[in-house]
This record gives structure tokens, sequence and C-alpha cells, in this order.
């Protein structure tokens, strides 16, 4: 092909391009072009046939180098790319597949914090009714499982493929999560909803100094310094308590430190597993629920279970089941949609977001059970939550 360029030339005319292997001779040298390297081996010509437009031009002119290669590209009319293009160009957004993609994200966060707050909702109300926190906290690992396992068998979801490694990785996340879970559960019995989740607001410094101290990782300044109105609001918020607990109090920090040790543990072990998110905390309540069962036995025990659902039934009647079964169900849903949306999102974007869910569910409990705050309680509430935002907005 025999075509004349200039320095500002954008098109080519020709026509159907088609290639075909040729033995070409040297090419000579000119006076007005810049050399070419000789050609040792056989290459590709092309025929056109069809209009061919330049989408890449470089060292094209005579200001350049001799040893300067004039490297054009070019795509017929009726093409979206380059022909035989060995660089990459920049990918089309596809406007609706980001759309849905946000939608489906909204979706997720709108799930998980409903979800959420009806958990601690129904939950609040069954241990008001019948205070048994162990009990409480099997029977939410017992029904996320028994959903999976249901949900495996008839193929509602893709069963995961585990192994002997798999879940010795996972056991002392499945510990962590126990402790943790139980210890929430203990700590809403003898507070209220809104306290507790004040003071699990507090769980990324505990993070921070577990991974300082324990793990000798270093943070920037700014994250120890977002600590400060953590720590301030809800020391604050605890302070100026109405209704304060010790064992409700030591049961919200024994949890922030038990989940702490969960994402270390699920950070270093659970590393090239391939589970998604849903079947990843399926497996962990499962593991969980086994872990759990005896020492819920051996704390509670049946005959105490059974004497406080008679009183309990007495005085709610039919709608304690409900109830139980309410609080059970929205547990394992409100974390398996958090899990799944991790694999949606960034951390920093799932950090944020369980910072607004812990709003939502102050708010709400606050209003449902007409709990009685002081503004100087509320002050420490929000001033907990905002270092919490702080601290996300740190750590990225």
């Amino acid at each position: 092909m025999i075509s004349s360029g200039k320095q500002f030339a954008t098109a080519i005319s020709g026509s159907d391009v088609l290639f075909r292997h040729k033995v070409l001779a040297p090419i000579r040298s000119s006076s007005f072009l810049p050399s070419l390297p000789e050609m040792r081996s056989r290459r590709l010509s092309v025929s056109v046939k069809k209009p061919l437009h330049v989408c890449l031009a470089e060292n094209f002119g005579l200001l350049k180098a001799k040893r300067n290669l004039i490297k054009c590209e070019a795509y017929e009319a009726d093409r979206s790319k380059p022909i035989e293009s060995n660089i990459e160009l920049p990918k089309a957004v596809d406007t609706k597949a980001e759309a849905a993609k946000k939608v489906k994200i909204g979706l997720y966060f709108a799930l998980w914090w409903g979800l959420n707050v009806v958990f601690n909702i129904y939950n609040k109300k069954v241990l008001n009714a019948y205070p048994f926190p162990w009990l409480t906290s099997t029977l939410s690992l017992a029904c996320g499982s028994l959903i999976m396992l249901i949900s495996w068998a008839t193929r509602i979801a893709e069963a995961p493929k585990t192994d002997l490694e798999f879940w010795k990785a996972l056991f002392p996340v499945a510990i962590a999560h126990t402790i943790g879970h139980v210890a929430a559960t203990v700590s809403m019995s003898k507070v209220a909803v809104s306290f507790t989740h004040i003071i699990k607001s507090g769980e990324p410094a505990f993070t921070v100094l577990v991974s300082r101290f324990l793990l000798g990782e270093t943070f920037p300044t700014s994250v120890y310094l977002s600590l400060l109105p953590i720590i301030g609001g809800c020391s604050l918020a605890a302070l100026t308590e109405l209704n304060f607990n010790m064992i409700g109090f030591m049961g919200a920090m024994i949890s922030n430190l038990a989940f702490v040790f969960r994402n270390i543990f699920s950070k270093k072990g659970m590393k090239g597993k391939a589970v998604s998110g849903m079947n990843y905390y399926a497996c962990l309540s499962i593991l969980s629920l086994i872990i759990l069962t005896p020492f819920a036995i051996a704390v509670e025990g049946p005959q105490m279970w059974a004497l406080g659902w008679e009183k309990a039934s007495s005085q709610i009647g039919p709608n304690l089941i409900w109830w139980v079964a309410a609080q059970s169900v929205f547990y394992h849903l409100y974390n398996q949609v958090s899990y799944m949306s991790l694999d949606e999102i960034s951390p920093l974007t799932f950090s944020i977001g369980n910072t607004m869910k812990r709003i939502s569910v102050i708010v709400s409990s606050i209003i449902i059970f007409r709990t009685p705050v002081q503004p100087i309680n509320a002050l420490g509430a929000a001033i907990a939550i905002f270092g919490t935002f702080l601290y996300s907005q740190a750590k990225q």
C-alpha cells in the first residue's frame, strides 16, 4: 500500500482489509522519510478496499531523529476498534452495568440496615421477656445453619467446596465469633440496645490497640488521633447512662475485643480460600453452633429454659414464639447480607456503612423502646460515632 502522509493527517482512504503474508524487499532510505529497519523476515502487508481512519500516530514528522519509526494504527469505518492492534485502548464504561451495580449495593445497604434494626428490636423483646442470652444466641446460629443447609440441599444456593484445611483455618475465627456473639447478647439482656451499640462503636480502638501491641503493626498519626473522640465519646456515654449495668458494659467490651480477633484470624487464615461471602458466613455459623451448644447447656441448661419459657409464655402468650423465630431469622439474614456486601464493596465503604448502621439501630431503638436519653449522653454517642467515621477515613 502506498500512501502519502502529512503531520496533521487524520484519515486514510481505502477498503476491505485483507492480511496476507508476503516477503518484502528491503526498503531503501529516502531523503524525506525517517529510515525504517531492514526487514529480515516475512511480515504482513495490507490490501485496502474500505475506508480506514487513523486512530494513533506517533513519531510522524521530519523533526524526529533518523532512527524514529512511523507508528500508525487504523480501523475500518464500520469497526469500533483497531485491526490487529497491539495497544490497550480505554475500555468504554458500561453505564448500564455501573448503574445496576450501584442499585445492587444500595439494596444491600438498605437490607443490611433494615434487617439489623428489626433483629435488634425482636432480640431485645425476647431478652426482656425471656432473659436467657446463651440460649437465644444458640437459636440464632441454629436457625441460620438450618436455612443454609436446606438451601444447599435444594440447590437454591451452591454449596461451597471445602476441605479439612478450610475448617482448620475457620476454627479460631468461629471461636472469636461465638464469644463476640454471646457477649453482645448478654450485654443487650442487661442494658438498653442503644447503650450496647454506643459501646460497640468503640471497636476501632480495640482494632488499633491489638494490631499495634500484639501484631506490631504501625498506623499513621491520623488513625491514633481518630481514637480520641471514639474513646472520649464512649466514656461520656457510659458515665451518663441512666440504666448503667457493669455486666452489660463488660459484655459489649468483650464483644468488641472478640470481633477484633475474629477479623484478624479471618484475614490471616482465610487467604486464598475461594468461598463466597454468603457461604463463608454459613460455614462460620455452623461451626460456631457446634462450639456454643455445650457451653449454653452448661451455663443455663434445659431445666432453667423450661421454667423460664413457662413464665414468659404466661405473660406474653403466643407472640413469644414469633419473637424468638423472628430474632433468629433476622440475625442470620442481616449477617448474611453484610458478608455478601463485602463481595461488592471495599473495606472502607463497608466500615462507613457499619457506622451508619449503628446510627440507625441506636435511633430506632430509642424511639421504639422509649429509652430515656440525657443530652450529655446523646452528645457522647454522637462524638463516638463521629470518631468512628474519622477512623474509617484515616485508615484508607
